[in-house]
């Protein structure tokens, strides 16, 4: 009798597991992380996509160990980051440390578990975008109009201290067209736009981007209309490059007329004189040559 316990056992199992499989009952599908980000290499954020449920609630933990260390832990902060999410906080992040992490789902028929992630918080850095960002028309006097463009770094971003150093791009487009002109700014948070159209409207954005990481987003568009009277007027410019490049053509001219007459020079030196002492060269004139006339 005792020996047809183990089989009843066995058979009650498959039979469970025939009528959830009838009813559309299955473990979880696999987990995939699909994203791990650092706004500030100060704290990091992981969010992974769930798989099929099997038709039954799901439970996901998240689960990670430190490179090198054996003793494994569970994700610190599940509601910060949004739903299927994990927020590391400071005390929970190290940079230049390997975080192994891995997501796994478990439900009455099953568990699985996604494939591991190797997260480097240093190179996972990806920004907020850039702040404040104003446009304005500068016009001064002698010189040809500009759009002065400034904004600000992220505000969680600790740029004083040097802890991260951003670089900076900008796009802006007239309104009606649907191409973008690129800029690269740099460190700078400012920058000089001199080609412009006049009576058109402009729209501006600018995003940053760490040493070791990802572009940010694109800040919110800015815009502003150009003047139709937003042109060079000045004629003082002109007239001193007119001049200076006189002055350059004028020095040219007078280096190759020294330069071709040093040449000649060269080529076509001078007939010298006779040398001997106490000859009459009138004599030489006068003589008549071999065919006995006389030399002109």
């Amino acid at each position: 009798m005792k020996e047809n316990v183990p089989s009843t056992v066995v058979f009650i199992l498959l039979l469970f597991l025939n009528i959830s499989l009838l009813n559309g009952q299955s473990p979880p599908g696999k987990p995939e992380i699909f994203k791990c980000r650092s706004p500030e290499k100060e704290t990091f954020t992981c969010w992974w996509k769930p798989g099929a449920d099997g038709g039954l609630p799901t439970n996901y933990t998240l689960t990670y160990h430190k490179e090198g260390e054996t003793f494994t832990h569970e994700c610190p902060d599940y509601k910060t980051g949004g739903p299927n999410s994990c927020y590391f906080n400071k005390k929970h992040t190290s940079i230049w440390t390997i975080y192994i992490i891995t997501v796994n789902a478990t439900n009455q028929m099953g568990s699985s578990s996604s494939d591991p992630r190797y997260v480097d918080v240093t190179y996972i850095v990806e920004p907020d975008p850039p702040v404040n960002l104003t446009l304005e028309l500068k016009k001064p006097e002698d010189q040809k109009p500009y759009l002065w463009i400034k904004w600000l770094p992220p505000t969680l971003v600790d740029v004083r201290s040097g802890w991260l150093t951003l670089q900076y791009e900008i796009r802006l487009q007239p309104e009606k067209t649907a191409e973008w002109e690129t800029h690269f700014a740099g460190q700078q948070t400012q920058f000089k736009i001199l080609s412009l159209y006049p009576g058109q409207k402009y729209l501006v954005q600018v995003r940053c981007k760490p040493d070791h990481g990802f572009w940010s987003e694109w800040s919110p568009e800015s815009s502003i209309q150009i003047p139709n009277d937003f042109s060079m007027k000045d004629t003082t410019m002109w007239i001193f490059v007119a001049i200076l490049s006189a002055v350059v053509c004028l020095i040219m001219i007078w280096a190759v007329a020294l330069k071709g007459y040093s040449m000649v020079a060269c080529i076509l030196p001078p007939v010298p004189g006779p040398k001997i002492k106490g000859f009459d060269t009138h004599l030489l004139e006068e003589a008549p040559d071999a065919a006995g006339c006389l030399l002109p």
